[in-house]
C-alpha cells in the first residue's frame, strides 16, 4: 500500500542524501550515523512508510 506522495518522497530523498553524507564528512565511529539516511531513501523508494501506516497518514494524491 503506498502512502508516501511525490513531495514527501522529494524531502525524503534530499534529507537521506544528506544524512547519507556524514558517513564522509565526519570522523570517528560518529560517521556511522549517516547510515541512518538509508531509511528515508528506501521509503521514498517504495513509496511506503511504515510508521505512516501506524498513524495511518497518508501524503498520496487521492484519485477519484
Amino acid at each position: 500500500m503506498k502512502n508516501v506522495g511525490s513531495v514527501d518522497k522529494f524531502v525524503r530523498v534530499i534529507v537521506g542524501i544528506i544524512l547519507l553524507s556524514l558517513l564522509f564528512l565526519v570522523k570517528g565511529n560518529l560517521k556511522y550515523l549517516g547510515l541512518i539516511g538509508l531509511v528515508p531513501i528506501l521509503t521514498a523508494t517504495f513509496s511506503c512508510c511504515p510508521l505512516y501506516s501506524i498513524f495511518g497518514i497518508n501524503s498520496c494524491k487521492i484519485k477519484k
